[in-house]
């Protein structure tokens, strides 16, 4: 499974050109469901998010969760994350998992990121055409992969 992972001021989401939610100070992460991926990735990956200390104490140094600060997180699905551009210039997306199979691992990993700590959690709609407004604070960025 691999993520992006973007420490935001705020989002917004717009499915097929209609508003759909936002966020406030948190996270916006990118999913990709890679063939062969599990359950365990998708646990995996929701401990690294809900514990990844990103988010800076009061000497600036980043040293809280999202957690922690009681920070919102929005999860949208992408699995253009999979492209694969080393032969040719168009991506090649054969390491993305199957939808249906994909759409359930996102689904489990929205369950594993449930926490009663955790501010708003958001998220995508699977399939769809998405806008996502991200106000990226720092900004942080950090790739994530369950495999590596």
């Amino acid at each position: 499974m691999k993520t992006v992972i973007q420490r935001v001021k705020k989002s917004l989401l717009f499915v097929e050109g209609q508003h759909r939610s936002g966020t406030g100070p948190g996270m916006v992460i990118l999913v990709a469901v890679e063939k062969g991926d599990t359950e365990k990735d998708c646990e995996f990956i929701a401990s690294k998010v809900l514990s990844m200390r990103i988010f800076e104490n009061s000497q600036g140094k980043l040293d809280h969760s999202v957690l922690d600060i009681g920070g919102d997180i929005m999860v949208i699905s992408q699995f253009t994350l999979c492209g694969n551009c080393r032969r040719g210039n168009r991506p090649d997306f054969t390491d993305a998992e199957a939808p249906d199979r994909a759409r359930f691992l996102y689904g489990f990993l929205l369950e594993k990121l449930k926490n009663p700590a955790l501010g708003n959690l958001e998220q995508g709609e699977f399939g769809k055409y998405m806008l996502i407004e991200i106000h990226n604070d720092g900004p942080v960025t950090i790739l994530l992969n369950s495999r590596q």
